[in-house]
């Protein structure tokens, strides 16, 4: 009976450290991409050029290469329209967007839709439809424009709400100071559109066109302009202490980013909605501005920031 004892326990010993190599030795790595094998995918992944479009960028490629596919990183596009161009001739086979812009600016709706379902509903069936894009489901993080003012003019220049621009520009055109990106100067979604639903104009003097990752600095500083068009999910907004002016006709569209794949790309390999649904799940209002400040407060590289927070979060 010992030595059948013995034997047993030995055997199972066997077992167990069969299964931990196993394990250990598992194409996925575990997470997110465990039971996912994208081994014979070869894809291109891009991105706009901003932070929060480098960090999902960095996240897509690293979630990839994990689950085994080969990943041609292209990155850093030179704003949405080149982004977009890009996935609709094949450059790149996929980007993260948001259901704001994908509506407004490339499917052409001059109102968006307030609930932030139907809107990504709405925009997935359309483009899909259209164009071949597909969308995959949404993060729950809205990152909207807004305009911001530094803390210490907050109470002085009287404007907390979009609608206070008015009497700001009428009374004191002077401290109607706004900087802004060169992108939002133009969009139907940004500074035109805005000062037509609130019925007022910048002075043209006014309105300081400048690369978006200097506008935080700037708004800060009080200098060159009192006002600054920003990110809600940038943590800049905190980091400077600076104040959102409400919106408070609810004219900015629900901006959750999706990632957006060539529709031939997710037929032929369906396994990657599996992959990124919980990725996707994952990135709230609140966890986007912390990643953010990682690289712009902190000075975090973005693939880095990326490759620990996937890590945290057991994704790879």
């Amino acid at each position: 009976m010992r030595r059948k004892h013995a034997k047993l326990v030995r055997l199972l010993g066997i077992v167990v450290v069969l299964a931990l190599i196993a394990a250990g030795c598992g194409g996925g790595g575990g997470g997110a991409t465990g039971d996912i094998d994208l081994s014979d995918l070869d894809v291109t992944v891009g991105s706009k050029e901003f932070t929060e479009q480098l960090i999902l960028g960095q996240i897509t490629v690293q979630a990839l290469e994990a689950a085994g596919a080969t990943v041609d990183d292209q990155t850093g596009l030179a704003g949405s329209v080149a982004a977009r161009k890009a996935l609709e001739s094949g450059e790149i086979d996929m980007y993260w967007e948001y259901t704001g812009t994908g509506w407004i600016t490339y499917l052409q709706h001059t109102k968006p839709i307030p609930n932030s379902q139907k809107q990504y509903e709405a925009v997935a069936k359309e483009d899909l439809k259209e164009n071949g894009i597909k969308w995959l489901s949404p993060a729950p993080a809205n990152n909207t424009y807004a305009m911001a003012v530094r803390s210490e003019a907050y109470n002085d220049l009287g404007v907390k709400n979009l609608s206070d621009f008015k009497q700001l520009v009428d009374d004191n055109p002077d401290d109607a100071t706004v900087c802004v990106g060169t992108e939002f100067s133009t969009r139907d979604d940004g500074l035109p559109g805005m000062e037509k639903a609130y019925d007022f104009q910048f002075p043209s003097d006014n309105v300081v066109k400048i690369d978006e990752g200097q506008i935080y600095q700037e708004t800060d500083r009080g200098e060159r302009c009192n006002f600054g068009e920003v990110f809600q999910t940038d943590g800049r907004i905190a980091n400077l202490d600076l104040k959102l002016v409400k919106d408070d006709k609810g004219f900015f569209p629900i901006y959750n980013p999706s990632l957006n794949i060539r529709e031939q790309v997710v037929k032929e390999n369906p396994q990657i909605e599996k992959l990124f649904a919980p990725i996707s799940k994952k990135l709230t209002t609140s966890e986007l501005q912390k990643l953010n400040a990682k690289v712009d407060v902190q000075g975090q590289l973005e693939d880095q920031v990326a490759e620990e927070w996937l890590k945290e979060n057991g994704f790879i």
